[in-house]
């Protein structure tokens, strides 16, 4: 049996970016260091990733190496679990994160762009981006939960006990999966903006301790946001689709 380590070991510059990011959590950190986007555009390869990053393969594979010795097995646990764990897991640990996170940095982004925000216009801006992303994850998190969560578990249920699954309006999982990835990158390329606008989250000199604070809550929120779209893109959506073939070949035998 091959373990984590020498999958770990045989990554190369050609190896996509969610095959690394599915390795370990320590791997994860490594790409999230170097801005590296493992969730969005995980199937990119590392070299293509790295050099539109700017960024040497051989640095990140080097890192990558280190962190062999640092295994964790959650991730190979979801890649096995139930379904009905991971969307579980990601309501309680994920969307709870978001919905609770988007009014207290909201309410810190207000309280700093009142105090500096006429020596730094690029509050303002930054405040409208986080504004839109918390909206737009909002509605995004109600559809996971409303429709495609229960779906994902409905199949599950059904292929578990050789039953079946009423036909869905949307016809196939693929279609709400489909439109859950554009909404991801929608998200991805604004707190991408963020980043940017922070100059990667570096408070300026003058920055008081809420300024940092903020700073810190965006860091965090784009932090959990990778790891919130790699369970999904890389680990639940492929899973969904691959049972929901199962269970219509079940159904026709």
């Amino acid at each position: 049996m091959v373990t984590v380590m020498e999958v770990i070991m045989d990554f190369n510059s050609e190896t996509k970016l969610k095959d690394i990011a599915l390795a370990n959590p320590a791997a994860r950190q490594v790409l999230e260091d170097t801005g590296l986007d493992y969730c969005c555009g995980g199937g990119k390869s590392l070299h293509e990733a790295c050099h539109q990053a700017n960024v040497s393969p051989e640095q990140v594979l080097n890192r990558l190496r280190e962190t062999a010795q640092d295994i964790g097995p959650e991730d190979l646990n979801w890649l096995a679990a139930p379904l009905c764990e991971l969307t579980r897991h990601i309501r309680e640990k994920h969307h709870r994160y978001v919905r609770e996170a988007i009014p207290r940095t909201r309410a810190l982004s207000d309280k700093v762009i009142a105090k500096h925000g006429g020596n730094h216009a690029e509050l303002a801006n930054i405040g409208k981006l986080f504004a839109e992303v918390g909206r737009e994850m909002i509605m995004h998190m109600q559809k996971e939960e409303q429709i495609l969560f229960p779906y994902i578990d409905a199949i599950e249920r059904a292929v578990i006990a050789n039953g079946s699954v009423e036909p869905p309006f949307f016809q196939t999982v693929k279609n709400p999966i489909h439109a859950m990835m554009q909404e991801h990158d929608a998200a991805g390329h604004l707190v991408r903006q963020i980043r940017v606008m922070t100059s990667e989250y570096t408070p300026p000199a003058d920055a008081c301790t809420s300024f940092r604070a903020l700073y810190e809550a965006l860091r965090e929120f784009e932090a959990d946001l990778h790891q919130h779209v790699h369970l999904e893109n890389n680990v639940l959506f492929p899973r969904a689709v691959g049972l929901e073939a199962s269970a219509h070949m079940k159904q026709s035998d």
